[in-house]
């Protein structure tokens, strides 16, 4: 009774409104949505779907070699059956279903399916007419000759360990791949909201690519191709056109189009067959001849006689008899047309750089393997030091024992036990525990005459080898060439030759030629938000106006860089630590007027504390020009000037433009004649004019020197170049939105690296926002930091002395400031207000030029 009238009591406060109550946490369905879709999302991004850009490996790959080379199945081993592999591999490390693991070690066994196989399988492991495997208890496996390059080293602490998902076993994060994988073997792989594929290549191109770069870090994308054609997948096939491959290269993207290798031969009776001896890349052979089949069932295709699989041991061979009338051509484009006999492949370049998926052109993926490369035979050489020095020290121990043989025996003989005899040897000869241990395991045989030769042998051996680790590990030369001759060793090993053949196409055209020539509008933002726009992007206003919205953007987020290019033009990106990247103008996304853009992390790759603070234009034929200057200038006031052509050849990893003080970062940069006269501005109103001439030409790597002497608490805002044709004055530009124009011969000409003359007053008209060179024909665009943007005309602010206070350029409320400001040629308006839509016209002088319509940012 008791009992029940306790169960009664605790089912009534089971039911208890107040407890329940107490018991519910609410939460927001919207946060929780979020948080749980981005968890899964990142797990199934990192650690199941895409490739790491290094071993070219997911993570389920990665685990099968391992648990292979754990179990000892090398090649000269005897086969395993896949499911003691396949439960290893689930119990270590992957404890997920079977079938993926089983399912992931079939494909790396498929010479169909990956260029270089990975997995040596013994059993039916499917085949290309889309037949599946026999279950993993009937086939076995071991590892491929190829796939103990994916682990050489991996002993010698050459990359990091992780735990496993209990933290009971220790397992790679990555595999040293002594080849370069990813291109080699490919990817595919769909995670949430995006999807890698990338397609095969022949090993010894990529090999040979490597090489390339390793030499010549500067290389182009049309150097590059000159070694790697384009994709070699293991089934052959024909690739139509260079197109494709090159817009892959070049952007990560494209879709080629893969034909079947066919023949037309004549039969003895006068009629004509197509023989098909290769077909596209993961195409089902089975399913291809079944839907030729159902052409002609539908009398789509009516002029095919016979069709059949005539493939065996020696090869694929699909032979398709046509009529006597047909004509075998037309009969063939008809089956590119409505067959998979013509296939297309998309490519998406998608790895995971330092865990972050990144789509890469092909010079990104190769300057990533390269660097781990370095870092794989810098490990190692760090590893066989250690290991070295540490046997060198044994040495050094026993060959004091050959020295003083006599009395480390009576030493050894009067202690009472080891421990003891450590201890005594230790005290008497000064040595190490490590030393005196290995003196007391010695036996009395290593105590000859000969023992002690090969000890003295060996010793100098150890200690040459130790000489040469340490001159690999300082010089970095070094270890890129053991990289290349490693690789080269591989190359004479494993490499074959090209099964996909390339094909011109008549009138095909390069990516380019696709991109129409066209001016547009570049803008970045302080969040580092870049977007390309059109050029009626903004409508001119009279002076004083409130102006329009420039972006939709995020709190705080503001434009800071605004220029007119073309889209062929390049566009040069220097950054806060004095970096130079560079993209073609079409390789930056276009969006409307309002849209936020693309942020410059996903198009450069730069550091985490790294900023762009400078853009320039710069057309493909003024690299070659002698008289092309770049000339930068710092937060604290030093210049640099280095000759154009210097920044020819940049890297997708980006180019190293000047060097720099630490606390100071790279803020301006103009693009000069090498004869101009320069303007620097301050933040609390000086100004210094000089020739730029002042500034000897410097190298790239170069710090510079000093333009302007800087008070404490200053910092340079603006720099400009001097036009003296008439009407040319020096616009100043408050962060209170006050404007004002000065005649350029206010500002004498004076050495460089002085104070400078007064430009303007800050006390009472707020600190100075910019400065540029304008003149009567002139729009200037103000920007302020919560996205305004005003275009007004020049004319509308009055030219005053350097005292001069100027007038509203723009009104500013009191929580923002202006930021920048642009300058654009004069456009035209229209309405009762000067309001009308209109075009800003090239001429920006963000943009680099040197001509009066573009000097000055």
């Amino acid at each position: 009774m008791i009992r029940m009238k306790q169960e009664h009591d605790a089912k009534d406060e089971a039911f208890d409104p107040v407890l329940i109550e107490q018991r519910i946490h609410n939460v927001d369905i919207e946060h929780e949505m979020k948080r749980s879709f981005l968890d899964y999302s990142m797990s199934v991004i990192v650690s199941r779907a895409l490739p790491d850009v290094r071993d070219g490996l997911k993570p389920v790959h990665r685990r099968i070699l391992y648990t292979l080379h754990e179990n000892g199945l090398t090649p000269d081993k005897p086969y395993r059956k896949c499911a003691d592999t396949v439960g290893s591999v689930l119990g270590r490390y992957h404890p997920h279903g079977d079938a993926s693991v089983y399912d992931a070690m079939v494909r790396l066994a498929q010479d169909f399916s990956m260029r270089y196989p990975l997995v040596d399988g013994h059993g039916n492991f499917g085949s290309v007419d889309g037949d599946p495997p026999a279950a993993y208890r009937y086939t076995e496996s071991r590892m491929s000759k190829m796939s103990l390059s994916m682990l050489t080293d991996i002993e010698k602490e050459t990359v990091d360990f992780t735990g496993n998902y209990d933290d009971r076993l220790q397992e790679p994060t990555v595999l040293p791949s002594r080849f370069p994988n990813l291109l080699c073997n490919g990817s595919t792989g769909i995670a949430v909201g995006m999807a890698t594929n990338i397609p095969p290549h022949n090993l010894g191109e990529v090999i040979d690519a490597v090489n390339l770069l390793i030499d010549n870090p500067d290389a182009g994308l049309d150097e590059i191709m000159q070694h790697i054609k384009g994709p070699d997948f293991p089934t052959g096939g024909v690739i139509m056109g260079r197109a494709g491959i090159r817009a892959a290269y070049a952007t990560g993207r494209a879709r080629l189009t893969l034909r079947a290798r066919t023949e037309i031969e004549e039969m003895a009776n006068g009629r004509e067959r197509i023989v098909v001896t290769e077909i596209p890349y993961m195409v089902n052979k089975a399913r291809l001849i079944e839907s030729i089949a159902d052409l002609v069932k539908d009398k789509r295709i009516d002029q095919i006689s016979d069709l059949r699989d005539e493939s065996d041991r020696d090869g694929m061979r699909i032979v398709i008899e046509l009529k006597r009338d047909a004509n075998a051509q037309v009969v063939l484009n008809r089956l590119y047309s409505y067959s998979q006999l013509q296939d297309t492949v998309g490519v998406i370049m998608l790895a995971l750089v330092g865990g972050v998926p990144k789509v890469m052109p092909l010079k990104d993926v190769l300057t990533h393997y390269i660097d781990f490369q370095g870092e794989i035979v810098t490990r190692r050489t760090k590893y066989d030091l250690r290991r070295a020095k540490e046997r060198e020290h044994i040495l050094e121990g026993l060959k004091l024992v050959c020295d003083n043989t006599d009395e480390v025996i009576s030493i050894i003989r009067h202690s009472k036990d080891r421990p003891d005899s450590k201890v005594n040897l230790i005290a008497r000869f000064g040595i190490t525990d490590i030393q005196a241990t290995a003196i007391v395991a010695m036996q009395l045989g290593q105590l000859s005459g000969l023992e002690r030769i090969r000890i003295e042998e060996e010793l100098a051996k150890i200690l040459e080898r130790v000489k040469e680790y340490e001159a690999i590990l300082g010089d970095y030369t070094r270890v890129m060439s053991i990289v290349k001759e490693e690789l080269g060793v591989l190359r004479a090993k494993y490499a074959d030759e090209r099964r996909t053949e390339i094909v011109a196409v008549s009138g095909e055209v390069d990516i380019e030629d696709l991109i129409p020539v066209e001016d547009c509008v570049i803008t970045l933002t302080h969040f580092g938000y870049l977007k390309r726009q059109p050029v009626d992007a903004y409508r001119t206003q009279r002076r004083g106006g409130r102006g329009v919205s420039g972006m939709t953007r995020r709190e705080e987020d503001f434009v800071e860089e605004l220029f007119i290019c073309s889209t062929h033009d390049f566009i040069m990106f220097f950054t806060s630590k004095g970096r130079c990247f560079r993209l073609k103008g079409y390789e930056i996304s276009e969006g409307s007027r309002t849209s936020r853009g693309t942020n410059i992390v996903n198009l450069l790759s730069m550091d985490s504390d790294e900023k762009v603070t400078a853009l320039i234009k710069v057309t493909p034929d003024e690299y070659e020009r002698e008289d092309r200057c770049l000339v930068m200038v710092t937060r604290k006031g030093i210049i640099k000037r280095t000759p154009l052509g210097a920044y020819k050849n940049v890297r997708r990893m980006g180019l190293i433009a000047i060097g720099l003080d630490d606390g100071d970062e790279l803020a301006w940069v103009r693009q000069t004649d090498g004869t101009s006269e320069l303007i620097i501005a301050t933040k609390n109103g000086m100004a210094i004019r000089f020739d730029e001439q002042d500034a000897r030409p410097l190298s790239r790597t170069a710090r510079g020197v000093k333009a302007i002497t800087l008070e404490d608490g200053d910092e340079v805002v603006g720099m400009a170049r001097v036009r003296k044709e008439s009407g040319a004055t020096l616009l100043t530009v408050s962060e209170s939105g006050l404007g004002r124009r000065t005649e350029v011969s206010q500002y004498r000409l004076q050495s460089r690296g002085g104070k400078g003359i007064r430009n303007y007053y800050v006390d009472k008209n707020g600190p100075v926002a910019g400065v540029r060179m304008v003149d009567e024909d002139d729009d200037v665009i103000i920007i302020t930091d919560d996205g305004v943007i005003i275009r007004i005309p020049v004319r509308e602010i009055t030219v005053q002395s350097r005292y001069g206070g100027g007038v509203r350029a723009m009104r500013v409320s009191e929580e923002s400031r202006v930021v920048t400001l642009a300058r654009a040629p004069k456009e035209e308006t229209s309405g009762d207000d000067g309001q009308e839509e209109s075009q800003i016209a090239a001429g920006d002088e963000a943009a680099g030029e040197t001509d009066k319509t573009a000097e000055d940012r």
